[in-house]
């Protein structure tokens, strides 16, 4: 495979998706934001605390502006990532094409780097939270990704090693795999602490946030996940390192 074409897809990739990331957040999120600010600064001014709602206006503009942007930053980093599994695991992943290939891991990927931690430190709108307690916040949060990742990564890399000695019995190896790796992250999510900030804003704009997100990061994954298989499967990458490995043992014989 070529080096070039690989990074230029991914990347590609992730910008499309990104930009389809921010775009959605535009329609469905920020509205719910604004909400949520709108709420705080009610309550801020009822406690007879001063407001700059001039320079918070503009503000929410310059982030409204930028967030397409950072979204398709978002989406080149993750895509960076997903390429690298993607290639060394395409073989194992169930599919008849590179794009359910695709479709697959970016489902797997999903539900370990968001769902799973989503249920532990669900989204809130930026509004809600303390700032003292934000970076403790993240921490917590990327800690709880972090063990979610690697956990699922050591827990792959085992099933793609033993399934080879124990062919026969793929299926029991795959339930002792997951079911492995939910005794990790359930004892976890027991042992990491709560988020610390109490929620307090109205729970139905906060369900409807999350909701939101979810469904927002959802088809950010598909959507990595379709460009990328399509892309495999249009310039056939697999098939002409195929085919130069195949010429470099004959140069070599």
């Amino acid at each position: 495979m070529k080096t070039l074409t690989f990074v230029i897809i991914t990347l590609f990739s992730g910008v499309i998706a990104g930009i389809v990331l921010g775009l959605i957040n535009q329609a469905i999120v920020e509205p719910l934001i604004d909400r949520a600010i709108s709420i705080e600064t009610q309550r801020h001014v009822a406690r007879g605390e001063s407001i700059d709602t001039a320079q918070q206006s503009q503000y929410r503009i310059w982030q409204k502006g930028g967030e397409v942007v950072a979204a398709a930053m978002y989406g080149v980093s993750l895509s960076a990532l997903f390429g690298i599994v993607f290639v060394y695991s395409r073989r194992s992943l169930p599919g008849f094409t590179n794009k359910k290939k695709a479709l697959f891991l970016a489902a797997i990927m999903f539900f370990v780097i968001f769902l799973i931690p989503a249920l532990k430190y669900p989204a809130n709108p930026p509004a809600v939270g303390n700032l003292s307690t934000i970076y403790y916040r993240e921490m917590l949060y990327v800690g709880f990704i972090a063990v979610s990742g690697f956990s699922a990564l050591a827990l792959a890399l085992s099933y793609r090693k033993l399934k080879t000695y124990l062919s026969e019995k793929k299926t029991t190896v795959l339930l002792t795999v997951s079911l492995i790796y939910a005794i990790i992250m359930i004892s976890a999510y027991l042992a990491f602490p709560p988020n610390p900030d109490k929620v307090t804003i109205p729970m139905n704009l906060i369900i409807s946030f999350r909701i939101a997100s979810v469904c927002s990061i959802g088809i950010f994954w598909g959507v990595l996940g379709m460009i990328v298989g399509l892309f495999w499967d249009k310039l056939k990458i697999h098939e002409t390192n195929r085919v130069a490995s195949s010429s470099s043992d004959a140069f070599v014989s």
